[in-house]
């Protein structure tokens, strides 16, 4: 294997995947873009609905990186017609689950909804957001589990294409339909539906002209459930460290939780960077894994694991020539900057570590080894994350001890990462696991 051949592989599926992986927050930016000059309580409906169809799509990601580190086993051995079989399956799973989310949603939303907005006002608004934004659950669900077999076979073009072309036609549609046309905050939400149906509509095409059984494999979809119950508790592990930390935030200071929103959404845009190499790595790793070369696979490990340091290197540098500068793009507040100026470096500092730990993270669960990295999450949150951001409340550490417990978050994790990647346990060969 040449040396830059990897980098050559790993970009190839990255850079597409990264598209991807900014679609839904995009969908949401142009809707945020939009609705905000309709006035404060649409905006603020948007918000809270809006999170709502966030978390959603988060608890269901394992419909994509479940059936990506399947799939990817079966084609590196030679078994393209099983590997889309994975995507079938996925994509049944998919469309049972969506529609399950929809009929419950309908029934939930308004308390939901009641129970997050600070008035009934903007309670309204966002339960008739999010009711009609409901219909798309099940499409999202579906391209979830389209982008997961084409990642699979190595294919990362096409699901890039399929994406823009339903972000596409929702950007052009939700300025008609909220203005023009006068359905206000209502038309961003059908939009949004038009441009996620035409995007699932294009995933299943593809799926239809591979030319592979359509018929339902129990045995196939519960394995895909087990590799994604153990996905689903570590995203749920993630949402509790950052749902803590900013209702610790919230507690401490109103220019506390202005800066930590700013920090941590600049966080979470960098985290995307950095996870389309944990994609690769799903893609990548599978597919030696499938092939039987275990030795390839380990390679593959150590050469990502360092391109996400680098990456993560070169990310913290950029970001530390520009603390005098960015902060002020978001808030002109002094006591808010001052926090910002605390956080800060916590942030910069992480990054390289944060390249490492998601690259390690792509290759676990290219291997299939979704359970030690539940086990590791659940581990970090419990004896790291969680401990230090309620003691920064209890004693008073401010902004300072929020970064500090989601420091030990990740430290935990890249340690625990690191120790089982040396040990090459998880590389474990053959075409399913």
């Amino acid at each position: 294997m040449r040396p830059d051949r990897p980098l050559r592989q790993v970009l190839a599926l990255a850079l597409p995947s990264l598209g991807v992986l900014a679609a839904e927050p995009l969908y949401l930016l142009v809707d945020t873009a939009i609705v905000g000059n309709l006035g404060a309580v649409p905006l603020a409906g948007l918000a809270v609905a809006g999170v709502l169809l966030a978390v959603v799509a988060s608890q269901s990601v394992f419909l994509s990186y479940a059936t990506t580190a399947r799939a990817a086993r079966l084609h590196g051995a030679g078994r393209r017609a099983d590997a889309v079989n994975e995507g079938v399956q996925a994509t049944w799973l998919a469309l049972s689950l969506g529609l399950l989310l929809l009929v419950v949603g309908q029934v939930v939303a308004e308390p939901i909804t009641g129970a997050l907005a600070g008035s009934a006002e903007v309670a309204d608004a966002a339960v008739s957001w999010l009711r009609i934004a409901l219909l798309g659950v099940p499409a999202i669900l579906v391209s979830l589990a389209g982008n997961g077999w084409l990642r699979g076979i190595q294919e990362a073009g096409r699901p890039l294409r399929f994406v823009l072309v339903g972000f596409g036609l929702s950007a052009v549609l939700c300025p008609i339909l909220v203005y023009p046309v006068g359905w206000g905050l209502v038309g961003s939400a059908v939009a949004n539906v038009v441009g996620q149906s035409v995007a699932a509509a294009l995933f299943l095409a593809a799926l239809l002209r591979e030319r592979v059984p359509l018929v339902p494999d129990l045995r196939r979809m519960r394995a895909q459930l087990v590799l994604g119950r153990d996905l689903v508790v570590r995203s749920a592990a993630l949402q509790a460290c950052f749902l803590s930390a900013t209702a610790v935030a919230a507690q401490t200071s109103t220019a506390t939780v202005a800066a930590h929103q700013v920090v941590l959404q600049l966080w979470f845009f960098l985290a995307l960077v950095l996870d389309s190499l944990a994609i690769a790595a799903q893609s990548l790793v599978g597919e030696a894994l499938g092939a039987g070369d275990s030795d390839r696979a380990v390679q593959l490990a150590r050469h990502i694991t360092g391109y996400g340091l680098v990456f993560g290197l070169l990310l913290a540098g950029s970001f530390a020539a520009l603390p005098g500068v960015l902060p002020r793009v978001f808030t002109a507040d002094a006591a808010v900057l001052a926090q910002i100026g605390v956080a800060w470096w916590f942030f910069v500092a992480l990054q390289p570590v944060c390249g490492v730990v998601f690259a390690i993270d792509g290759v676990l669960m290219g291997s299939g080894d979704a359970a030690y990295l539940r086990t590791i999450t659940l581990a970090a949150a419990l004896l790291g994350f969680l401990p230090v951001v309620w003691a920064s409340l209890i004693f008073g550490w401010g902004i300072a001890g929020i970064w500090t417990g989601l420091t030990a978050f990740m430290m935990a994790r890249l340690v625990l990462g690191l120790a089982r990647t040396r040990t090459a346990r998880w590389a474990v060969i053959g075409a399913e696991r």
